[in-house]
């Protein structure tokens, strides 16, 4: 039997759906590849995105990457701290389009020592965000 993970799907809930899937799909960009309605006004839909990573950082490390992009202090407590990053083109210009989006911005774009630009968010339906733009 092979045991070996052939894909990733983050799960997020979020009160507002509508708000979140405006952002999500038309001010990011990512595709909306299925989408369904249950009972109850359940609804779900599936956004897709060409590769991910699984990113596991201990709570020094979270510490250290709110330092460089932010500042101070802003993830989620741990145990259970997310935050999701994507991969932009134009960090700068990502960002003010997802701020025009309904996100607010936490940290605007900051060169990290990694050579990437990052740019912190809070999405809506809460859920943080690095949009980064590689350097080199």
């Amino acid at each position: 039997m092979d045991n070996h993970v052939k894909a990733l799907r983050l799960v997020v809930e979020t009160e507002d759906f509508d708000a979140a899937l405006a952002f999500y799909r038309d001010a990011l960009g990512l595709p909306e590849q299925e989408s369904y309605e249950g009972e109850g006004g359940a609804r779900v839909s599936i956004l897709g995105i060409e590769s991910a990573t699984l990113e596991l950082s201990n709570p020094a490390q979270v510490r250290l990457i709110d330092e460089i992009e932010v500042g101070r202090p802003t993830s989620r407590a741990y145990p259970l701290s997310i935050r999701v990053a994507f991969e932009v083109v134009d960090a700068a210009a990502t960002t003010t389009a997802l701020e025009a989006a309904g996100a607010t911005v936490v940290a605007p774009p900051t060169v990290t020592p990694w050579r990437s630009l990052n740019a912190r968010l809070e999405a809506p339906g809460g859920l943080q965000i690095t949009a980064y733009q590689e350097l080199d």
